[in-house]
């Protein structure tokens, strides 16, 4: 159900011809960069937080790691996650598959600048064997109500 809804979504902006399905599984940024061919970093990883009360999704570099600090000067408040078992009932989608594209009412989406770091990308399409081909340039017409944000890191 989770591809159907981000096939919906994509349809409705012009991007479902972008969907992969690979063969093997794309939960992990490791599993996807393999199954899609491409280096880790450019998988854009969408990991999902809680503000208050509020389900938040921010989509980084694959190889990028979350910077307390700059997440809590940012939002002002500390990065928290999303327990497990909570994701795909906040969201929309199920953990493997978690992106940004037909998700819950009111989730709002952030794009970490550390997705910049490559021209092509790929998020996940709703389950944990999919995957979107997408242009950095495009996020603004794929997720335009989707803010830039500072709050990753990129491993030492």
């Amino acid at each position: 159900m989770s591809l159907e809804r981000a096939k919906e979504y994509l349809k409705s902006v012009g991007f479902e011809d972008r969907i992969i399905i690979p063969d093997h599984s794309s939960a992990t940024v490791a599993e996807a960069a393999e199954a899609l061919g491409c280096e880790p970093g450019m998988i854009a990883k969408t990991l999902s937080f809680m503000q208050g009360d509020k389900p938040v999704l921010i989509l980084a570099e694959g190889m990028a790691r979350i910077d307390n600090a700059k997440y809590k000067v940012r939002f002002g408040c500390k990065a928290r996650m999303i327990p497990g078992e909570l994701v795909e009932q906040l969201v929309g989608h199920a953990i493997g598959g978690v992106c940004p594209f037909g998700v819950n009412e009111g989730v709002r989406v952030y794009l970490d600048e550390s997705l910049k770091l490559h021209q092509t990308v790929y998020p996940a399409a709703g389950t944990d064997h999919s995957a979107v081909r997408l242009e950095i340039h495009e996020f603004e017409k794929v997720c335009p109500d989707a803010e830039w944000v500072d709050v990753f890191k990129m491993p030492e």
